[in-house]
């Protein structure tokens, strides 16, 4: 079945392969990007399916409400949301530098949650849609290596599981995606092991997401059972093990 689909943040290496794969199954994408040139090759690379497309700045947050109506009523109508960006940024940085913990946290909160907003009104308002945002298991438990955008992650899941039961009657889902280490280029140059995921086969876990019930949606799937056991893990054994705590 055709879906209207809106994805905020399409530029991204997994947003541009969720936009490839809803155009193959037919859907109608409105895309939205922070750079106008990978934008426009993202448009390229997608196709037919592409409605409209549009760059701006994610962080100017009161623009937020205005814009998302314009895109919707420029698709015609809405069914699927994903919003997409993101920004891992620089731990270390991060620690000395308050205004770049801060941008780093407006990137993964503030401009999501400005864009959650407006999507669920409209949702709630149609009585039916799904609405998605990309976390990251990296929210699940701080680490050295990328606390600050933990932290901004973990801010974000705790927001969907309260939209979630919010919109929970009116019928509309909210999916929160959580995400373990894929081989991109915003991960170029960390380390990679077997539990990294690759680009294309994340994106159809996203996309089947879309259409489906599940609230929380772990891709890959074996990073579920793996932050299972880390969320469990007492303390004094999670810090022991330099390995789990990420030093």
């Amino acid at each position: 079945m055709q879906q209207k689909t809106l994805i905020l943040g399409a530029t991204s290496a997994i947003a541009a392969e969720v936009a490839k794969i809803c155009a193959e199954r037919g859907d109608e994408l409105y895309l939205v990007g922070r750079n106008p040139d990978k934008l426009r090759a993202v448009v390229a690379a997608v196709g037919d399916g592409v409605v409209g497309f549009e760059s701006c700045d994610f962080h100017e947050v009161a623009l937020a409400g205005e814009r998302v109506a314009r895109w919707i009523e420029q698709l015609g109508g809405l069914d699927r949301a994903l919003i997409a960006h993101g920004y891992l940024g620089d731990q270390e940085r991060s620690e000395r530098e308050v205004s770049y913990a801060q941008q780093v946290i407006d990137t993964n909160f503030v401009s999501v949650v400005s864009l959650l907003m407006p999507l669920a009104n409209f949702f709630a308002s149609q009585g039916r849609g799904h609405l998605a945002a990309i976390t990251s298991v990296a929210g699940e438990r701080g680490r050295p290596r990328n606390y600050t955008y933990g932290a901004a992650k973990s801010g974000l899941t705790c927001y969907l599981e309260g939209l979630r039961s919010r919109l929970y009657k009116r019928g509309v889902r909210v999916h929160n995606l959580k995400l373990g280490p894929v081989a991109t280029p915003m991960s170029e140059g960390h380390p990679q092991n077997m539990l990294w995921g690759e680009k294309r086969q994340v994106a159809g876990a996203i996309v089947r997401a879309l259409g489906r019930r599940r609230h929380v949606v772990y891709a890959p799937r074996s990073w579920r059972l793996v932050m299972a056991i880390v969320r469990c893990l007492p303390e004094c054994v999670f810090q022991r093990f330099g390995f789990l705590a990420g030093r």
